[in-house]
């Protein structure tokens, strides 16, 4: 949570930007409000000590609307009052109510380590920003818990709302009619019950911001969202040490627009009804990573034997581990068929490929964007883009994946190993219509470029098979500039399928 930097001060003490006198004061001769704006920008402690600068300034901080106090930057004189608290912090912040009087608050952020004795003084702090017309309200306790009141979570201005950290909530009563950002960044003191309640108060919800991480078990907020109103919903969670809790995940959001969604796979997503998605960006991490379970990492190839049941070109589901098997995004992936952009990442891509029971048909997506890395494979790949009839524009974020057996056509690579195979498969079977050879991409995007063989390799695949490309645009990083241009020259010689492509670079 954003927080401007407080630390308590003297009242007698001048501004170092501030310091230097001049007998033409051109700052001050501008009008209040525009003072006030410019005070509002400021660190709170500043605003409150320009009070003492002169008769001009000693009123103007009544025109101050926004307040951000920090008690982690508080200097105490000694360990023993750092340990037991001080009302060097209190003091201050209650002075700086007093001088601004009862002007308007639009802001008020709040960072503090609640204390035995001080609840009254936080509650009141809270409860003062808004009754004075309250619009944002930012709110984090660490190392000790803080009781929020049922009185507190209500206001018919609020439009703004963050809470994190140390928050015990016990919602009997909560509406908030304007409210339509809502942040909740590891909560540890929300439970389930409380959250929905919360969520249910909030009527003109737009956007749901939701971080679970250093959770002492199942993420709460992560796991469940539902709203008719939400139009932007981010969710990040990270409880690596609580696998056998992430059992079920349900979304429920018919106007959600936007989703950004990271976590570990829940063992089921039992039910997701995102009818108005348009764009999703995803990240989604297995329990273990597939890396040593994967056939293509296999030097036996005299186990090979295309006739078996078990047997599969992608994967073998018995040559991975409990863990890189637990979860199934089969639901969530049909749940985002109507979506026209989709960005996944390279453990997206992974899960995709080995928790994803049946693929839907993606007849509206028109830009599919992921990001590669060499612990990662494009196994999913072939069977991704055969599903995507309308594609428009792929987008790339490094070319260099891990080389697999799986890729396919939609891969120039193959593992060396596994060579005699696919000629021994080629032989008795019909050859696959290939995946690039029907996809209707026009728009290939390709970044972080290196040059590397398997990345020249894999442009010459793309180049020769995708017939209807008319923009390439690749982004090329390197050291050289004599570099950059020995790429591109090299990029340009490549022999193109589609009359009408042309290479770009940025």
């Amino acid at each position: 949570m954003p927080l401007i930097e407080f630390e308590c001060v003297r009242y007698n003490q001048t501004p170092n930007f501030m310091a230097k006198s001049s007998s033409r004061d051109s700052i001050s001769n501008l009008p209040d409000e525009i003072l006030g704006k410019i005070l509002s920008l400021l660190p709170t402690k500043v605003a409150a000590s320009t009070s003492v600068l002169s008769t001009r300034w000693r009123n103007l901080l009544g025109l101050v609307d926004t307040l951000c106090f920090d008690e982690s930057l508080v200097v105490y004189p000694n360990e023993e009052e750092a340990k037991s608290g001080s009302l060097r912090f209190v003091d201050f912040v209650d002075k700086t109510f007093a001088l601004l009087g009862n002007s308007h608050i639009n802001k008020f952020s709040l960072c503090h380590e609640p204390r035995p004795g001080y609840n009254d003084a936080y509650q009141r702090w809270i409860w003062t920003a808004m009754e004075r017309g309250l619009l944002e309200l930012h709110l984090h306790a660490y190392r000790h818990y803080f009781d929020i009141e049922t009185e507190l979570l209500t206001s018919k201005t609020l439009v703004k709302l963050t809470l994190s950290g140390l928050y015990a909530i016990e919602v009997k009563y909560v509406f908030f009619p304007a409210l339509k950002s809502l942040s909740l960044l590891s909560v540890l003191g929300l439970d389930y019950d409380n959250y929905c309640s919360l969520l249910d108060g909030c009527p003109a919800l737009e956007e749901l911001y939701i971080r679970d991480d250093d959770l002492l078990g199942s993420p709460c907020c992560g796991a469940f969202v539902k709203s008719a109103s939400i139009k932007r919903l981010v969710v990040f969670t990270n409880c690596p040490d609580y696998k056998y809790d992430h059992e079920v995940s349900c979304f429920e959001a018919p106007n959600l627009v936007y989703l950004d969604y990271s976590s570990y796979v829940f063992e089921k997503y039992q039910y997701v009804a995102l009818d108005s998605l348009v764009e999703a960006r995803l990240n989604i991490r297995l329990w273990q990573s597939t890396k040593d379970y994967d056939p293509s990492s296999s030097s036996d190839d005299d186990d090979y034997d295309e006739d078996d049941d078990d047997y599969n070109s992608d994967y073998n589901v018995y040559d991975y581990n409990d863990d890189a098997m637990f979860g199934d995004v089969t639901n969530l992936v049909a749940g985002i068929a109507n979506i026209t952009t989709l960005h996944l990442s390279p453990d997206s891509l992974e899960v995709f490929h080995i928790r994803c029971n049946s693929m839907p048909v993606f007849n509206k997506l028109l830009k599919l964007s992921i990001e590669s890395n060499k612990e990662k494979g494009w196994q999913v790949m072939p069977l991704l883009i055969k599903s995507c009839p309308n594609l428009q524009t792929l987008v790339i974020k490094g070319l260099e994946h891990r080389v697999t057996n799986g890729c396919e056509d939609a891969c120039a690579c193959s593992p060396k190993k596994h060579i005699r195979k696919r000629k021994i498969v080629m032989n008795k079977k019909e050859e696959k219509i290939c995946c690039l050879c029907i996809c209707q991409v026009n728009v290939l995007e390709v970044s972080g470029y290196g040059g590397s063989f398997q990345e020249l390799k894999q442009m010459r695949h793309f180049l020769g098979k995708l017939e209807c490309l008319e923009t390439v645009k690749v982004g090329v990083v390197v050291d050289t500039a004599n570099r950059n241009e020995f790429l591109r020259a090299k990029l340009l010689t490549l022999p193109r399928l589609s009359t009408k492509c042309n290479i770009q670079f940025f």
